[in-house]
């Protein structure tokens, strides 16, 4: 343990002695390699934020590309069902022809499942 010593009347750290020795020896080496860390730091960081800027952009355009497939698919199952209604319409109303309507099914169910 390191204590603290009176000198002429003042109390001298030997902490600080130590420092200024090694500042001494050492002090070019150490500023340059605080210099160093300070610059990768540095580059950490601005390069983390690129990086959180660019998970930003892609959510959004994943959200946007979502929302437009959406949008777009249920265009495509309204018209789907308007055609489907349509010829619904145009068969006899007395008897509907059954393989017809079956195929009509069939058909709704292929574009559903592409979808």
């Amino acid at each position: 343990m390191i204590k603290d010593k009176k000198v002429n009347g003042e109390v001298k750290e030997t902490n600080s002695k130590i420092d200024a020795i090694k500042e001494l020896i050492f002090g070019e080496n150490i500023q340059a390699y605080n210099s160093e860390f300070e610059s990768v730091k540095s580059d950490i960081l601005s390069k983390k934020n690129e990086l959180e800027q660019l998970i930003n952009d892609i959510r959004k355009e994943l959200l946007t590309s979502i929302d437009n497939l959406s949008t777009d698919l249920n265009i495509r199952i309204t018209d789907l069902e308007d055609a489907m209604n349509s010829k619904l319409d145009t068969l006899d109303s007395k008897k509907v022809d059954r393989k017809l309507l079956s195929n009509l099914f069939i058909k709704l169910g292929e574009k559903i499942s592409d979808q």
